[in-house]
C-alpha cells in the first residue's frame, strides 16, 4: 500500500499525448488551445469613440469656443468623416471612428443642441477624452492567447475578433467508463431488495463532462471470462478505462487478476487513504487504466484527486492544485491514512471556511449533496484544529 502522494506521483509519470485537432471555434469552449493566437491588426483598429456625443478639436476648445456648428454625424460602422473647420464639430456615436481632425468627444450629457449648434456646458476637457486610441490595447502581431490556455468565453470572443474560425486544440482521450457487479441494475429499473441502481457510472460520466470529455459506458456482470473478453476488446479501442468496483478482496472482485492476465502492468494497488483505499492503477502500452473502488464516495473523490491531474498534465496545462480552505471546526481522525473530509464551504469576510458535515462512510452518496468539496487531511497528525489550512477538492 502506497501513500496518496506516491500514487499521484506515479500517475503523473504516466501521462499521454493524444494529438491535435482542428475544430470550429464555436465548439472550442473548455478545450485546451494548442497554438498561439495573435492580433491580426491593432486593437482597437482605429481611434474609437467610447461615448455618444460630439467630436471636437481641443485647440478650439482651449481658445474658448463653447458653441460648435455641427458638420455631420459619424455613425458606427460608417467610413471616417473629416472635420473641415476646427471651430465646428461632428456628432459621434459610440463605437464609431473618431473623425479626422478631432481629438476629443464631449458626451451628449454635457451638450445642448439647438438649430444645428452644439453648446458645451463644461470647461474641463482633455486631449483624447472619450476616445479609445488605436492600438492602445494590443498591437498587430501581439500574442493575445497563449498556447495551452483553457478556452473560456473570454477567449472565444477574442477568437471571433481576429477571425479565427478554426482553432487547434488538444485532442481528447477516448474514454470508456465501466461498471461491474450483478447487484447493479439500470436507472429506469425498479431494484429488488438485494439490488441497487447504477449510479457511479453516471457520476463518472458527469465528472468527465465537466472537463469536456464525452465518455462511453458499459456494464459487465461478475463473470470472469466475460469480463476478460469485454476488457480485451475495450483495450483495443479506447485510450483510457475507468472502472468502478471489483478491485477489493471479495470473491467476485475479478478485475485485478483479469487485468494481469491481459498483460496490463499494475503500477499500484491500494492507497493509504480514506475513502478509496483499494484503488488500482496500471498501463498497457499507451492505454491507461484507473480502477476505482465501488463505493460511490470513493469513486467520486478518486476521480477528482487522480484522474483530473492526469488529464490536465496530459493536455499540457497546469495540474497543480492552488485551492485551499480553512477548517472551520476542530476535527480528529486517528488512522494513519490521508483523509478526504467532506465539507460545506462558506465565504466569510474574504476567507473560505470548510465546515465538516458528517456522513456514514464511503457508501453515503447522498451526503455529497449536502457538501461542496473535500479537504485533504494529511497522515502525519490525527488532530486537526480550527483555523488550519488544507488543500481543497471542490466539486461545486
Amino acid at each position: 500500500m502506497i501513500s496518496s502522494e506516491k500514487a499521484l506521483h506515479t500517475i503523473l509519470n504516466q501521462t499521454e499525448e493524444f494529438g491535435i485537432e482542428l475544430i470550429d471555434f464555436k465548439k472550442s469552449l473548455g478545450r485546451i488551445l494548442k497554438e498561439e493566437i495573435v492580433a491580426d491588426r491593432d486593437f482597437p483598429p482605429f481611434n474609437r469613440a467610447s461615448m455618444d456625443g460630439i467630436g471636437i478639436t481641443i485647440d478650439a476648445f482651449n481658445k474658448g469656443v463653447r458653441e460648435f456648428k455641427i458638420e455631420g454625424v459619424q455613425a458606427a460602422g460608417s467610413p471616417q468623416l473629416t472635420l473641415e473647420d476646427s471651430n465646428n464639430c461632428i456628432e459621434v456615436m459610440t463605437g464609431a471612428m473618431a473623425p479626422i481632425n478631432t481629438n476629443a468627444v464631449i458626451p451628449y450629457e454635457l451638450v445642448t443642441i439647438k438649430d444645428g449648434i452644439a453648446t458645451v456646458s463644461t470647461n474641463d476637457i482633455n486631449y483624447f477624452q472619450n476616445i479609445h486610441r488605436k492600438g492602445l490595447d494590443r498591437k498587430k502581431k501581439d500574442v493575445l492567447i497563449r498556447k495551452n490556455t483553457v478556452l473560456s468565453p473570454a477567449e472565444i470572443g477574442v477568437l471571433a475578433t481576429v477571425g479565427k474560425t478554426k482553432v487547434k486544440v488538444a485532442k481528447l482521450p477516448k474514454v470508456m467508463v465501466i461498471s461491474t457487479g450483478d447487484e447493479l441494475v439500470k436507472v429506469d429499473q425498479t431494484p429488488e431488495l438485494y439490488q441497487i441502481r447504477r449510479s457511479n457510472v453516471h457520476t463518472l460520466v458527469s465528472l468527465l463532462e465537466k472537463i469536456k470529455i464525452k465518455a462511453d459506458t458499459i456494464h459487465i456482470s461478475d463473470d470472469k471470462p466475460l469480463l476478460k473478453q469485454k476488457i480485451a476488446d475495450i483495450l483495443n479501442n479506447y485510450d483510457v478505462l475507468l472502472f468502478s468496483g471489483a478491485v477489493s478482496k471479495g470473491k467476485f472482485d475479478f478485475l485485478p487478476e483479469v487485468l494481469e492476465e491481459l498483460h496490463v502492468e499494475k503500477l499500484f494497488h491500494k492507497v493509504r487513504q480514506r475513502p478509496g483505499k483499494p484503488f488500482w492503477f496500471g498501463k498497457k502500452d499507451t492505454k491507461t487504466i484507473f480502477a476505482f473502488p465501488g463505493n460511490p464516495v470513493s469513486t467520486f473523490v478518486s476521480c477528482m484527486k487522480y484522474f483530473y491531474p492526469w488529464y490536465q498534465k496530459s493536455m499540457g496545462i497546469d495540474h497543480s492544485s492552488n485551492n485551499f480552505a480553512i477548517l472551520a471546526n476542530n476535527f480528529s481522525f486517528k488512522p494513519d491514512l490521508t483523509y478526504f473530509l467532506q465539507v460545506k464551504l462558506e465565504n466569510k469576510n474574504g476567507q473560505l471556511l470548510a465546515h465538516p458535515i458528517a456522513g456514514h462512510g464511503s457508501g453515503d452518496l447522498a451526503n455529497l449533496v449536502d457538501n461542496d468539496a473535500f479537504i485533504e487531511l494529511p497522515t502525519d497528525k490525527d488532530i486537526f484544529n480550527k483555523g488550519e489550512v488544507f488543500p481543497l477538492l471542490s466539486y461545486r
